[in-house]
C-alpha cells in the first residue's frame, strides 16, 4: 500500500504540470491587457509599459511560466488585479471554504438518495418502483441547475415562503435550496450507476450461493452485493465532488452564494488573470487529491483489488 501511494503521488506531478501549463496559456489567450487594467483606463502608454515591466509581462512566456510555478509551489499565487490583495488570501479567506461546504453537502445528499434509489431499483427490477425511480433520475439528469434553482425559489420561497431566497451560512434554511439544486444531478447519476452495478453483482454465482444457503435478503444485499457494487459508485462520487467544487458557479450565482465559483466568474469579467489562474489551480489540486483518495478507497472497500 505504501509503495502504491508513493507511485500515485509521483503520477500526479505530470498532471499538475499539465494543468498549470494549460491554465497559464489559456489566461494569456484571453483578450485584454492586465497591465492596462492595473494602470487604469486613463494611463498613458509609458505608464502601461512601466506596469508591464513591473508585472514581468515583457518576459518570454516560458520565463513567466516557470516563475509562476516556482511561486505557486511556495504558496504565492500572485496579487489580485481587482483588489490588490494576495490571491491566496482572497481564495482561502472564506470563498473556498463556502464552496467546499456546498460541494460536501451536495455530494452527501446525492450519495444518500442515489444509493437508496439505486438499491431499491435494482432489488425490484422492472417493477413500478424501478420504472418510477429511473424516470425521476432521467428528469434529474435533464434539468439544468439554473432552471431547477429558479423553480425551487419560486415554489419554496416566493409561493410558500418557508425558505430564504438566497444567502449562505447565517441560517441552515439558507443551505437547503442550494444543496438540493446541486445534488439533484449527482443523485440521478449515482442512482443509475448503483442500479447497473448492483444488477451485475446480484447475478454472480456467489450471490446465488448465499441465497441457496438461506441467508437473509438484507444481509446478502447490504453485506455482499452492495460492498462489491460500490467500486464504480465510489469513482462517480469522487468525480462528482471534484466537479461540484469547480462547477458550482451556476448554483452560487442563482442563490447569491459568495463562493469561489462566483468569484472566478467575476474575476474573468474583470480580466483578473492572477485570481483566475490561482482559483483554477486550487480547484485542480483538490480534484486530483480527491481522485487520489478514491483510488485508496478502492482497496479499503475490497482488499482483493491489486494495487500494483
Amino acid at each position: 500500500m505504501f509503495i502504491y501511494i508513493i507511485r500515485r503521488l509521483l503520477q500526479t506531478i505530470p498532471v499538475m504540470i499539465g494543468v498549470t501549463l494549460a491554465v497559464f496559456l489559456m489566461m494569456h489567450l484571453i483578450p485584454g491587457d492586465p497591465a492596462q487594467i492595473m494602470a487604469g483606463e486613463q494611463a498613458n502608454p509609458e505608464q502601461v509599459e512601466v506596469m508591464r515591466e513591473k508585472l514581468g509581462l515583457n518576459d518570454p512566456y516560458h520565463v513567466q511560466y516557470f516563475r509562476y510555478v516556482a511561486n505557486a509551489v511556495q504558496g504565492d499565487l500572485g496579487t489580485s488585479i481587482r483588489t490588490n490583495r494576495s490571491v491566496t488570501s482572497e481564495i482561502f479567506d472564506s470563498r473556498f471554504w463556502i464552496t467546499v461546504e456546498l460541494a460536501l453537502w451536495g455530494t452527501l445528499l446525492a450519495v444518500i438518495f442515489g444509493l437508496i434509489a439505486g438499491i431499491i431499483s435494482a432489488t425490484k427490477k422492472y417493477s413500478f418502483a424501478d420504472t418510477s425511480i429511473m424516470v425521476i433520475a432521467l428528469f434529474g439528469l435533464s434539468m439544468p441547475n439554473f432552471w431547477l434553482g429558479i423553480m425551487l425559489i419560486y415554489f419554496f420561497s416566493v409561493h410558500l415562503g418557508v425558505l430564504p431566497v438566497a444567502g449562505w451560512g447565517n441560517d441552515w434554511k439558507q443551505m437547503v435550496l442550494p444543496v438540493i439544486t446541486l445534488a439533484t444531478g449527482g443523485a440521478a447519476i449515482i442512482a443509475r450507476m448503483t442500479r447497473s452495478s448492483m444488477l451485475e453483482v446480484i447475478n454472480q454465482d456467489y450471490i446465488r450461493t448465499a441465497y441457496a444457503k438461506g441467508v437473509s435478503d438484507k444481509f446478502v444485499i447490504y453485506k455482499h452485493a452492495l460492498r462489491n457494487a460500490l467500486i464504480p459508485v465510489v469513482t462517480v462520487v469522487g468525480l462528482q465532488f471534484g466537479g461540484l467544487l469547480g462547477g458550482a458557479v451556476i448554483t452560487e450565482t442563482v442563490f447569491a452564494v459568495n463562493g469561489l465559483g462566483r468569484h472566478i466568474v467575476a474575476s474573468i469579467s474583470a480580466r483578473d488573470f492572477p485570481m483566475v489562474q490561482g482559483a483554477i489551480l486550487v480547484c485542480a489540486v483538490v480534484f486530483v487529491a480527491v481522485n487520489f483518495l478514491v483510488d485508496i478507497t478502492y482497496r479499503l472497500i475490497n482488499k482483493r483489488i491489486d494495487l500494483n
